[in-house]
């Protein structure tokens, strides 16, 4: 980086001193930009990117060191001279030094001083650009990298949600439709963005459990028995089993989705008979949301039914099976519903 692209400022009440220094950086390339009213010049420099700054310290209005105590407040890390004919007053820097002043120059200025003094410390502030281009270069591909390794993650998922329908009835996009009406319920509920995205690519997991369902229960096309309904109860144990002590926060997710998705707002669903917000809100959210794609969906045991008659069952169950609230809000959005199982048929 060359010294002509950084930029630099002077502040002075006297334009002799202004003209002097401006010559002086001329000399090693150095543009200074100069202002002889220090209110003015502090607005430029608070507003401003700049990479030194010169100032006096006896000036009307704002003095010296109120000035750098202001300049200071915005940027931390920009060497700041202080140029004054008080050169001998230890007080005086002192106090500089206490509010950020970074080096001194007493009048009457000294070329050669003047421009050893600058390029030492230009040399610092360019390594100190050239450090923030490489951390920031290096946040960069930390970013990258990190969404790399969140989009794999997000992939492995959404795969291994795909497992429980491997065997049964339904189809792989029964579980993608489940995710996005989940992700749009947990949305019109106020859940923030990190709980929508939770709930997204945990809902999948909500069947796993099926996997260790004997087949001629699980693919059974009639009505079960007694017996083999409390067979196919097991599998929210099951999947519960399956995902339990991981350290992910969808597969934690998942295990309380994979327990908890067959209770009932009114306590007669399984496996504990939980009550109303005793069942975790998502849970509840994707609980609808099988339900509702269940219905709409054609299986080889029945035929699909009709929107407006799965909307009715919802209502019928609102209160006993499903969370009231969660219901009027499905429905309040059912246009979203309806592009969201267009899409995904």
């Amino acid at each position: 980086m060359e010294l002509e692209n950084l930029k630099a400022v002077y502040i002075d009440d006297e334009p002799v001193n202004l003209m002097l220094v401006q010559a002086y950086g001329m000399e090693f390339n150095l543009n200074i930009k100069t202002f002889e009213d220090p209110v003015e010049g502090l607005d430029y420099i608070l507003e401003n990117d700049i990479d030194i700054l010169y100032t006096d310290y006896m000036m009307p209005v704002i003095d010296g060191i109120e000035l750098i105590e202001r300049f200071r407040e915005v940027h931390k890390e920009i060497p700041v001279v202080v140029i004054t004919a008080v050169g001998d007053d230890q007080e005086l820097k002192l106090k500089a030094l206490e509010v950020g002043a970074t080096d001194f120059l007493t009048k009457p200025i000294e070329i050669t001083e003047f421009k050893a003094r600058s390029i030492n410390l230009l040399a610092l502030r360019i390594a100190q650009l050239k450090l923030k281009d490489k951390a920031l270069l290096l946040e960069g591909e930390v970013k990258k990298a990190t969404a790399e390794i969140q989009h794999r993650e997000h992939e492995t998922l959404m795969v291994l949600g795909r497992t429980a329908e491997y065997k049964d009835a339904e189809t792989a996009n029964h579980t993608v439709r489940v995710a996005h009406y989940s992700k749009l319920l947990a949305q019109k509920y106020g859940l923030d963005e990190r709980q929508q995205e939770t709930i997204f690519y945990a809902s999948p997991f909500h069947d796993i459990g099926k996997v260790g369902i004997p087949d001629f229960i699980l693919l059974k096309e009639g009505r079960l028995t007694e017996e083999e309904f409390a067979i196919m109860k097991k599998h929210v144990y099951i999947g519960s089993e399956i995902l339990k002590d991981t350290k992910s926060a969808y597969l934690i997710e998942g295990e309380s989705i994979a327990l908890n998705h067959h209770e009932k707002f009114d306590g007669s669903g399984y496996p504990e008979g939980k009550v109303a917000e005793d069942i975790p809100i998502s849970a509840r959210i994707v609980s609808i949301a099988d339900v509702f794609d269940a219905l709409t969906s054609v299986r080889p045991y029945k035929k699909s039914w009709t929107m407006q008659d799965a909307i009715l069952l919802l209502m019928n169950e609102k209160g006993k099976h499903f969370d009231p609230n969660l219901i009027d809000l499905f429905i309040e959005h059912i246009d979203e519903v309806k592009k969201i199982y267009d899409e995904f048929q």
